[in-house]
C-alpha cells in the first residue's frame, strides 16, 4: 500500500486555511498515487487550540471542516485520509470533546480513534479540555490492517521509559488485539499509525526516533509518525515524520522545519532516509521558522530589532532576516554616553552585512531631560540603578513609538541566562510581541553566532570577541554582576530545567556552595520579570513561559 506522510503547518483557528492545505497535499499524494494519506494531531483546527475549546462555534466549525474533507474522499479513485481534529466526545458526563483522528474515506467517516492518553505536564494541559478514550480498535484501509494512535498514545512504552506516566499502554492494547487476530491478519505487515503534534525542544527528535525504533523491533511493525510543523505562539513543531521498519531502521524521514510530503510503498521501502539536522542547526531552524511564523500568523510582515552593538541583539537580527528577508528588518540603534564608539559601529556593520535599514536614535538628550524632571526627587543620591534603567526603558518607549507608527513589530534580544537572573529591565530591553532568544543560554549564543557566520561574516568578528556588557555605566562588563557565562549556564541549567538544588549543583559541577546559592537566589527573585516577559519561543526541555509554573510571592530557601 502507498502512504503518504503529510507534514503540514496548520494555524490555529484557521479552518479555511488548514483545510485548503490538508486537500491541496491530500490532491499532491493522489497524483503520487497514495492509497492513504496521513496528516498531523489536530491538523483541521490547529494545535493547540486551548480555550477556543470551550466555544461551541469553534466546534461546529471543526466539524464542517471535517465534513468538507471527507466529501473530497467521495471522487472514485481519491485515497483515504486520516486527519486530527476535535469532535463531540458523545459523552453524557466528563469533557464534551475528543482529540480525535478520523479516517475519511468514500466521501464519510469511517472509522474514528480517540486520544486515550491526555498528557497534563509542561507544556501540554490536554487533560482540561478532552474526555480520552476508553478503548482502542484496530481499523482497515482496504485490505490492509492499521494501528491508529494519537501522539501521546505512543509515549508509555515500560521497555523504553524508566517510569510510565500512565498504567496502560495504547499501542500494547492494539497490538495484543492484532494477535488476537492474527489468523484474520496473516500476510499484512503490522503497521502502526501515529498522528502527532509533538513540540520541539534540543534532543527531542532523537529522543522520539530512539522511541518508535524500541516500539517497531519490540512489536515487530512498521511504525510511521506524521508530525506537525510549524510554529505556534511559544511552541515550534519540527515536523521529521518518520517512517521505520520492523528492526527499527528509519526507511524514510520528513524534512525538519519545513513542510513536506514523504511518500512510501509498503511493505517495499528500499530507500535510504535523509539525515537529520544536527543540534546547532536544529536550534537555529526552530527559532527561525518560530520567528517567522509568530510575526506572520499574528497578520504582521516587518520587525523592529534595538541593535547595541552586542552579540544578542545581532543574533536576534540575523535570525529575523532569515525568517522574514531583510526588506522587512530594521535595525535601530539607540546609543547613550556609555555606548562605545565601537558598538555603534559593530551595529553599522551587522546591518550592511543583513542588507537591513538601520536608523540611529541617540538617546542621550532624552535620558538627560528624564534625569531634570526627576532631579527634585533624586537629589542628593548617587547614579546606580535606577539611572541604568531609565536609559533601557528609554529605548524601550522609542520602539515602541515605532512599532505602533510603522505597524512593526517589536523583537526583544535577552537571552536566557540574563532572563533565569533578572538582568534585564522590565519596560526596558524586555519591551516587544517575541522574545526569539529567551530560551537560549548564553554560551549557545555565542555557538548560534558562530553558524551564522559558518560560510561568511554576517556577525561582526569584533561583537563576538568582545566581553559582553550593557553599556549602562563607565567601563561595564556583565562580570560586574554575575559570573562567567561558562561557569552561570550548567548552574541556571541544572536549576531551571532539571530542579537540581543548590548541594546537588556544587557537588555535581565542582563550584563553590556559595556562589551556587547566589546565583538561585537571583532566579527565585526574578520570577515577578520573568512572568511580564513576552513569549518565548521554546527549544529547552523547559522554557520560560506555560511550561514552568511558579509563584511569585514566595519565601523559598536556596
Amino acid at each position: 500500500m502507498k502512504i503518504a506522510l503529510a507534514q503540514i503547518n496548520p494555524t490555529v483557528g484557521d479552518f479555511t486555511g488548514n483545510t485548503s492545505k490538508i486537500l491541496e497535499f491530500a490532491s499532491r499524494a493522489a497524483g503520487q498515487g497514495a492509497e492513504l494519506v496521513v496528516f498531523p494531531e489536530l491538523c483541521v483546527c490547529g494545535y493547540p487550540p486551548a480555550d477556543f475549546l470551550e466555544k461551541a462555534s469553534f466546534l461546529d466549525r471543526a466539524q464542517q471542516a471535517v465534513d468538507e474533507i471527507a466529501a473530497w474522499t467521495s471522487t472514485p479513485g481519491r485515497p483515504a485520509l486520516l486527519v486530527g481534529s476535535v469532535l463531540s466526545s458523545g459523552s453524557t458526563a466528563g469533557k464534551r470533546v475528543s482529540n480525535v483522528a478520523v479516517l475519511l474515506a468514500e466521501g464519510k467517516i469511517a472509522f474514528t480513534q480517540r486520544k486515550m492518553l491526555l498528557p497534563f505536564y509542561d507544556v501540554f494541559d490536554e487533560q482540561r479540555y478532552f474526555e480520552p478514550a476508553s478503548s482502542q480498535s484496530l481499523t482497515f484501509v482496504g485490505s490492509q490492517p492499521v494501528a491508529i494512535t494519537v501522539c501521546e498514545d505512543a509515549w508509555n512504552d515500560k521497555d523504553f521509559w524508566p517510569r510510565q506516566l500512565y498504567p496502560i499502554d495504547p499501542v500494547d492494547s492494539l497490538m495484543a488485539k492484532w494477535q488476537a487476530s492474527s489468523a484474520s491478519l496473516d500476510g499484512h505487515p503490522r503497521l502502526i499509525v501515529n498522528i502527532s503534534a509533538s513540540p520541539f525542544h534540543q534532543g527531542k527528535p532523537a529522543v522520539r526516533q530512539s522511541m518508535l525504533a524500541a516500539i517497531a523491533q519490540s512489536h515487530n511493525a512498521f511504525v510511521l509518525l506524521v508530525n506537525q510543523v510549524g510554529g505556534n505562539d511559544s511552541l515550534v513543531f519540527d515536523g521529521s515524520s518518520l517512517l521505520l521498519d520492523p528492526t527499527g531502521t528509519v526507511v524514510a524521514r520528513g524534512a525538519c522545519f519545513e513542510e513536506d510530503l514523504v511518500v512510501v510503498d509498503l511493505p517495499d521501502t528500499t530507500e535510504a532516509a535523509p539525515a537529520p539536522c544536527d543540534e546547532v542547526a536544529e536550534v537555529w531552524k526552530a527559532l527561525v521558522l518560530g520567528t517567522r511564523d509568530y510575526v506572520r500568523k499574528c497578520s504582521f510582515s516587518k520587525v523592529l530589532v534595538g541593535l547595541s552593538g552586542g552579540i544578542d541583539s545581532a543574533l536576534v537580527a540575523a535570525i529575523a532576516v532569515e525568517a522574514l528577508g531583510a526588506e522587512n528588518v530594521v535595525g535601530i540603534g539607540m546609543p547613550s554616553e556609555y555606548s562605545s564608539l565601537g558598538s555603534i559601529e559593530d551595529a553599522r556593520s551587522l546591518a550592511r552585512h543583513l542588507g537591513i535599514r538601520f536608523e540611529l536614535l541617540p538617546i542621550h538628550d532624552v535620558f538627560a531631560q528624564f534625569q531634570k524632571v526627576l532631579e527634585p526627587l533624586f537629589v542628593g543620591l548617587p547614579f546606580g540603578l535606577a539611572e541604568e534603567n531609565l536609559q533601557s526603558r528609554t529605548r524601550g518607549a522609542l520602539l515602541m513609538a515605532l512599532s505602533n507608527k510603522f505597524g512593526a513589530l517589536v523583537l526583544t534580544t535577552g537571552n536566557k541566562s540574563e532572563m533565569s537572573v533578572g538582568y534585564c529591565t522590565l519596560y526596558g530591553d524586555m519591551v516587544g510581541a517575541l522574545a526569539v532568544i529567551g530560551d537560549v543560554y548564553k554560551t549557545r549564543v555565542y555557538e548560534l553566532a558562530h553558524y551564522v557566520n559558518r560560510e561568511r561574516e554576517v556577525i561582526p568578528h569584533n561583537t563576538i570577541e568582545k566581553p559582553p556588557s550593557a553599556e549602562l555605566r563607565p567601563d561595564q562588563r556583565d562580570t560586574d554582576s554575575l559570573p562567567p557565562y561558562e561557569v552561570l549556564d550548567p548552574i541556571l541549567q541544572a536549576y531551571v530545567e532539571r530542579y537540581l538544588s543548590a548541594e546537588q549543583i556544587a557537588a555535581e559541577q565542582n563550584v563553590d556552595p556559595t556562589l551556587v546559592r547566589s546565583v538561585l537566589r537571583l532566579v527565585e527573585q526574578s520570577e515577578y520579570k520573568r512572568q511580564q516577559a513576552a513569549p518565548v519561543l521554546k527549544v529547552t526541555q523547559k522554557s520560560f513561559g506555560t511550561g514552568r509554573r511558579f509563584p511569585i510571592a514566595v519565601k523559598v530557601q536556596v
